[in-house]
């Protein structure tokens, strides 16, 4: 059995190896915020805290976000075809739609709010000021690992207090 402190090694000694596969599959831009996605899904999952072979774990969890990515990149090339308004219009719960979406963002900015002074900076200048980890890196005089750590602690934080709220 591992802890979340096993994981987190687990995925520091394999964050190398990681870039380099998701980077050849999906495109070296694409990487650094697939290799999040791996850690923010091996963190929350149900599973994380009975792990026999964490790098295991995480590389599987690799290859399933790429089949992931690759299913609804097919999806999305799929053609669609105008519809006659008259026939076909739906009306749409955009009401509760909103609602959804307004109690969403609250659980959201409540939980950033939340996160430590650091964590919190880095999170939003690369979120909300859309800076890559080397501006970031630059700007604050901080390793990129450092930047990938407080992101990765940040993405596991939120998913936590959303999930908590809802």
């Amino acid at each position: 059995m591992v802890s979340a402190f096993g994981l987190e090694v687990a995925f520091k000694t394999e964050r190398a190896s990681l870039l380099q596969y998701l980077g050849r599959r999906a495109g070296n831009e694409a990487a650094a915020d697939l290799v999040q996605e791996v850690f923010m899904r091996a963190a929350s999952s149900d599973q994380a805290s009975r792990l026999i072979n964490p790098a295991a774990f995480i590389r599987r969890i690799a290859r399933n976000l790429l089949i992931d990515r690759a299913r609804r990149q097919k999806r999305d090339n799929v053609v669609f075809f105008p519809i006659d308004e008259q026939r076909d219009l739906v009306s749409l719960p955009q009401q509760s739609w909103n609602l959804e979406a307004a109690d969403l963002l609250r659980l959201y900015e409540s939980a950033v709010e939340t996160l430590p002074e650091k964590t919190r900076r880095v999170f939003l200048m690369h979120r909300v000021d859309d800076l890559s980890y080397r501006e970031i890196h630059d700007r604050l005089g901080i390793s990129i690992a450092t930047v990938e750590y407080h992101m990765i602690k940040a993405i596991a934080h939120i998913g936590r207090h959303v999930d908590a709220a809802r």
